[in-house]
C-alpha cells in the first residue's frame, strides 16, 4: 500500500500556509504537542512543558492545539487525492492511505504512482509531502518518515513485498509509540524493532498480554489492519449565480434564500446541522469576498440570508463612497457561495421533550435584536490579557468565537486584579482630581503624592486607594506608557479606577 506522509500537518492546518514556518508549537494541557522545524531546530521537541520550550526558543509563538481544525483541513486534501486515485484510505489528519495496485498498475509501478502522486499534490501547494510503500500500513508510514525529499533523494520509500521485516529491524523501539513498553524492553537490553520482533511469540503474548502482542507483530513487519475506503462526503456547498450583476443587498439577500434553503435540505439528508461556514462573494470583476461566520448553536435559512446581507454591508463600507448610491448599492455581484466548515449531528440539536430550554429563548430574542440591530448591534465581552481596561475588553458579535491576542493567563505585572470595573470608558475620559484647596493632585516618581485626593470632577472624593505604578512598552517611545492607578469613591457612592499620567487624569473604568 502507499502512505502519504504529510509532516508537522497540525502547523499547516493551524497556519493555512505551506512550510517553511517560524518558531511556532501548538499545546495542549500545557504540554507542546506539535512544533514547526525551525522551533526544533532551537531545542524545541513534542512532549515539552510551555514554560522549558518558551525558554528553548524566547521568540517562540504558542496556540492552543485543536484537532476538529486538523480535520477540516485535511478533508480538502483527501478530496484532491481522490480526483487522482480512488479509494482513499483516512488513516489521521495528516495521514493518507492508498491501496498500491490499482495505482501502481496505472502508473506502471509503485515509484511511478508515488512520483506521480507527488507532482499532483506539489501542484496543489503540498511539496512537502512524502511516501512509503509497504505490504502494511504501519511499515509504509515509517518508511515515509524516512523518506529523505532532497534534491538528488526521491521524496519516496519503496519496500520491497516481504521486506517489512528486514526494513523495521534496525528502527528505534519509540516508533511504537508505547513509552511504558519502550522502557521495559530497553531494561531488558532490547532498543530495535528487530530484537523485540526476535522474542518468541508465545511468551511476549504471555507476559504483556493482547497490546504486547499486537506491537510485537507490527515490530514483525505483519501488519494485518485492513484497509476501507473512506466514503464520499457530500457536496454540501451551493452556489446561486445571476444572470446580471445585482448591486442592491435587499435584492441579493432575497435571491439567496432558496441557496440557504438548499444547504439546510443537504444537511438535513445527511443528519448534520451547520455551525460554521463560509460565504463567497464574486464580483463581476471577478474579485472574491469571503468570510466565515459561527453560530453559537446552528443556522437556520434566515440565519444563513442575515449573514449574507451582513457580509454585504460590510463590503459597502469598504467600497467607495463615489461607488455607492441612495440605494445602498455597489460594485455588481454575480454569484453567492455558501459553504458548511463546520457540521454537527443533527440529533444533538434537536428541541427537549417539553420544549425548548432558557438558553434556546435566549438565543432566538438576542438573534432577533441583532437581526434588527447588524450583525455588530450585539456583542458579548471577554477578558484579554493586558494592564490597560481597554486592552483587556474584547467586544465579539453575538455568535462568534472570541479572538484573544493577548493570553490572559499569562502573568501581565501591573494589571488590575478582579473584581474589575462593570463599565470601561473607551477611549479613557479626562477628568480633574484635585487637592481641598484647588490645587491638581500630581504623583512624583516615587509614588509620592504632592496632596491627597479631595474632588473628583468638583465631586467630594470620601475614599481613595492606591498608588499602583503601572509601566508598559518602556521601549517604544511612541506607545509607551507610565503612570499610576487610583481607586476612588465619590459622595455619591461611586466607585471610579482613575489613571494619572504626566501630570493629567483619565477615568479608565467605573464599578457598579
Amino acid at each position: 500500500m502507499h502512505v502519504l506522509w504529510f509532516p508537522d500537518w497540525p502547523l499547516r492546518a493551524a497556519l493555512g500556509a505551506p512550510p517553511p514556518h517560524p518558531p511556532t508549537a501548538l499545546v495542549h494541557g500545557n504540554t507542546v504537542v506539535a512544533c514547526t522545524a525551525s522551533a526544533r531546530e532551537q531545542g524545541v521537541r513534542i512532549g515539552q512543558r510551555r514554560r522549558l520550550a518558551q525558554g528553548r526558543a524566547p521568540a517562540l509563538r504558542m496556540m492552543p492545539h485543536d484537532p476538529a481544525v486538523d480535520e477540516r483541513a485535511f478533508v480538502p486534501v483527501l478530496r484532491l487525492i481522490e480526483q487522482h486515485v480512488p479509494g482513499v484510505h483516512l488513516l489521521r489528519p495528516g495521514l493518507a492511505g492508498l491501496r498500491s495496485r490499482g495505482v501502481s498498475r496505472y502508473h506502471g509501478g509503485e515509484a511511478e504512482a508515488a512520483s506521480a502522486l507527488l507532482a499532483v499534490l506539489g501542484e496543489a501547494g503540498y511539496p512537502e509531502v512524502r511516501i512509503g510503500v509497504a505490504d502494511g500500513a504501519f511499515t509504509a508510514e515509517l518508511a515515509a518518515r524516512t523518506a529523505a525529499g532532497t534534491e538528488g533523494a526521491p521524496a519516496w520509500v519503496v519496500v520491497p513485498p516481504g521486506g517489512s521485516r528486514d526494513f523495521l529491524a534496525p528502527l528505534p523501539l519509540p516508533v511504537l509509540g508505547d513509552e511504558a513498553l519502550t522502557g521495559l524492553l530497553h531494561r531488558l537490553g532490547i532498543s530495535t524493532l528487530g530484537g523485540f520482533a526476535a522474542l518468541d511469540a508465545v511468551m511476549v503474548r504471555d507476559r504483556l498480554g493482547e497490546q504486547g502482542a499486537r506491537l510485537h507483530a507490527l515490530a514483525g513487519g505483519a501488519d494485518s489492519r485492513p484497509l476501507s475506503s473512506r466514503p464520499p462526503d457530500p457536496e454540501l456547498s451551493r452556489t446561486v449565480e445571476f444572470d446580471t450583476p445585482l448591486a442592491q443587498s435587499d435584492q441579493i439577500a432575497f435571491a439567496v434564500r432558496q441557496t440557504a434553503d438548499a444547504v439546510l435540505l443537504g444537511l438535513a439528508d445527511a443528519s448534520l446541522v451547520c455551525t460554521e461556514v463560509r460565504i463567497d462573494l464574486t464580483d463581476d470583476d471577478g474579485g472574491v469576498f469571503s468570510r466565515p461566520w459561527l453560530h453559537p448553536t446552528c443556522f437556520d435559512a434566515s440565519e444563513l440570508v442575515d449573514r449574507v446581507r451582513w457580509q454585504l454591508e460590510t463590503l459597502i463600507e469598504r467600497t467607495p463612497v463615489a461607488e455607492i448610491d441612495a440605494a445602498r448599492s455597489f460594485r455588481g455581484i454575480v454569484s453567492v457561495r455558501i459553504a458548511p466548515l463546520s457540521v454537527d449531528d443533527a440529533a444533538r440539536h434537536q428541541p427537549g421533550l417539553f420544549g425548548s430550554g432558557t438558553d434556546e429563548r435566549l438565543h432566538h430574542a438576542v438573534s432577533r435584536v441583532q437581526t434588527l440591530l447588524g450583525h455588530r448591534g450585539v456583542v458579548t465581552a471577554t477578558v484579554s490579557g493586558g494592564r490597560m481596561l481597554t486592552d483587556r475588553q474584547v467586544l465579539t458579535p453575538w455568535g462568534e468565537r472570541p479572538v484573544l491576542e493577548r493570553d490572559p493567563a499569562l502573568p501581565w505585572p501591573g494589571r488590575l486584579p478582579g473584581p474589575l470595573p462593570a463599565e470601561v470608558f473607551t477611549p479613557a475620559h479626562p477628568v480633574t482630581v484635585t487637592a481641598s484647596d484647588g490645587q491638581s493632585v500630581a504623583v512624583d516618581g516615587r509614588g509620592e503624592l504632592s496632596d491627597p485626593p479631595a474632588l473628583l470632577e468638583g465631586s467630594e472624593i470620601v475614599a481613595w486607594a492606591g498608588p499602583w505604578p503601572l509601566h508598559e512598552r518602556r521601549w517604544d517611545g511612541e506607545r509607551a506608557k507610565a503612570g499610576h492607578r487610583f481607586q476612588l469613591v465619590d459622595a455619591r457612592q461611586r466607585a471610579w479606577l482613575v489613571f494619572c499620567s504626566e501630570g493629567r487624569w483619565w477615568a479608565e473604568g467605573r464599578y457598579r
